[in-house]
């Protein structure tokens, strides 16, 4: 989908590893490496047995309220974050939604097929991406934020968010990789004292089961009834539901913390190896704080093109909103993999 400002909101990371793309070394998807764990396969796997009946979602709803301090009614379980947005764009009766960008472009994709003109806060790259709560409209009824922000890594504080709620607003955090951040601090997911507030969480990126689909919506019990309504009927799958429950419990939270942590080490050490390129005017956006970065150089597009040449494949930037085609986005890899990407970063650069 191309926008009038010529933006392809449907383009997505995947897109790069995917044909001639799947032999190369992915940086260009967001989903941690290496998973899912094996425990977390054997217990998916383990729900095959049930598929003759149909879903149940109960347990699962239950230990996400659980996991959130939350009562049940202010849960809904999705098929992946991208269904909750498309929930969103369809139930919900709104005038005037406004999508912050740069950030994850399928809210806005949703918006506009659901018929809704969509306005857009573009954040700047002189602010560090950083959120301005004044260039959000007042008459906005419909705000959507990522938090941390995909693809600039920016984590916004989440009083500065919170201050965006207005009587009649709709304010929707995509806290997507929040787990990713060490303490999940800046969370909103759990706040009751919001107006409006509606989180949204994907389980598919820290436990890399983006082919399983699922996710969850936090919001207030009235909220979760409207997009309940226009969920088809038993919208999420047994072994999803499975991987649910098991994903909140406090094994799964525990990793998951732990993976955090080395999570920020290793993008410490790929923000170190790509301040090598600075005097090649390599330009990083942040501080980042997710499990990936943005990066802006002259000739991005034949770069990267140079380093699939090479065996790495990064996700392109200038079908974000905000950005052109000289920002590329790149996955937090192991520092292993991040050592090989460096030295064909350093060939595509100096070729």
């Amino acid at each position: 989908m191309r926008t009038e400002s010529g933006h392809d909101l449907r383009h997505h990371g995947d897109a790069e590893v995917r044909d001639d793309g799947r032999t190369l070394v992915d940086l260009a998807v967001n989903v941690r490496a290496d998973t899912p764990p094996a425990w977390l396969r054997e217990h998916i796997a383990a729900s095959l047995g049930g598929l003759a009946a149909y879903p149940d979602g109960r347990a699962a709803r239950a230990a996400v309220a659980a996991r959130h301090g939350l009562p049940v009614e202010r849960v809904l379980l999705t098929a992946g974050a991208a269904e909750a947005f498309v929930l969103l764009a369809r139930a919900l009766k709104v005038r005037r939604p406004v999508v912050v960008h740069p950030q994850f472009t399928e809210p806005e994709a949703a918006l506009r097929d659901a018929g809704h003109a969509v306005g857009r806060v573009l954040l700047r790259e002189e602010d560090g991406f950083r959120l301005d709560p004044a260039a959000v409209p007042e008459d906005a009824d419909l705000v959507v934020i990522g938090n941390p922000t995909n693809p600039t890594s920016v984590l916004h504080p989440a009083d500065a968010i919170a201050g965006l709620a207005r009587p009649g607003r709709v304010l929707v955090v995509d806290e997507a990789f929040m787990d990713a951040v060490p303490g999940e601090s800046e969370a909103l997911a759990g706040r009751v004292d919001v107006p409006g507030l509606v989180v949204l969480r994907s389980l598919t990126k820290t436990w890399g089961l983006a082919g399983l689909r699922i996710g969850y919506v936090l919001a207030a019990p009235e909220t979760v009834e409207d997009l309940q309504r226009a969920q088809p009927l038993w919208p999420v799958s047994t072994p999803a539901l499975a991987a649910a429950e098991a994903c909140v419990g406090p094994r799964a939270l525990a990793e998951a913390a732990h993976a955090a942590h080395r999570i920020a080490a290793d993008r410490a050490h790929l923000l170190a190896g790509l301040s090598r390129f600075a005097p090649a005017g390599l330009r990083v956006a942040g501080p980042a704080r997710g499990p990936f970065v943005l990066v802006r150089m002259e000739r991005a597009s034949a770069v990267r093109r140079h380093l699939r040449d090479l065996g790495y494949a990064v996700r392109r930037g200038d079908t974000f909103p905000g950005l052109d085609e000289e920002w590329l986005r790149l996955a937090v890899r192991d520092r292993g993999t991040t050592d090989g990407f460096l030295r064909a970063l350093e060939r595509a650069l100096t070729d």
